[in-house]
């Protein structure tokens, strides 16, 4: 077998078939080992190692032209098949594994489009059931600073009823009302921390009503819009 690794001149170095030790006719299992061969005898030698495997490559192509020719030998023209087969079966497996992440990515994708949020408000009965009853937690909310845990825990059911009874899933119905919750609380601190006192006074309400009352709004204009 050649010396693949050895940089000196060689009279048959360009030729694929002497730099892998090989005939003309070797079968599919001696090309294979002697590919293997040749890079157990040059080792770790990454250019010998790349000309091994540039000879190996030249060696397929060689055969596979010759094949669409009609000259490759027996042994040679079953080693090109079996090559070309070992190909076309990986590409069938990883079609085959797309093709079966396929629904799992088009559910995914519907998932997260179900996550966002759609704007439609509210008609017929059910848009004067909520006005009505929004209209009441409000009031509710600014006349008692007891109120505002309950208004706010019947904002949060009443948001997230309302988005599931108009098709809107469980789980994303639920992340939107919490976040309208989140949200408005969050503008309502800021709120009570930029008034004076003077002007706390003046509206006469506490602090806590005053953080409330955005998140209030948005759980009134989540039961009315989200759908």
């Amino acid at each position: 077998m050649a010396a693949v690794g050895d940089s000196g001149p060689d009279q048959n170095a360009e030729d694929p078939y002497a730099r892998l030790g090989l005939s003309q006719g070797a079968s599919f299992e001696q090309v294979q080992q002697a590919r293997q061969a040749c890079l157990d005898q040059v080792g770790d030698d990454q250019q010998a190692r790349a000309r091994v495997e540039s000879a190996y490559d030249a060696v397929l192509m060689s055969r596979l032209r010759e094949r669409q020719q009609g000259q490759l030998s027996e042994a040679a023209a079953d080693a090109s098949v079996r090559e070309e087969s070992g190909n076309k079966s990986t590409a069938f497996q990883a079609t085959g594994v797309l093709q079966k992440l396929q629904p799992k990515l088009m559910d995914a994708g519907q998932a997260i489009s179900d996550m966002r949020p759609q704007v439609a408000l509210v008609q017929g009965p059910g848009l004067w059931i909520r006005l009505g009853i929004g209209s009441l937690a409000m009031v509710a909310l600014l006349l008692s600073s007891d109120s505002v845990q309950l208004v706010l825990a019947l904002g949060l059911i009443g948001g997230y009823v309302s988005a599931v009874r108009r098709g809107r899933r469980p789980l994303s119905s639920l992340g939107w009302t919490l976040a309208s919750v989140v949200v408005g609380l969050v503008a309502g601190g800021v709120l009570a921390a930029a008034l004076s006192p003077s002007a706390v006074d003046q509206l006469n309400l506490n602090s806590d009503q005053i953080q409330a009352i955005p998140a209030a709004v948005l759980l009134w204009l989540t039961a009315l819009l989200l759908a």
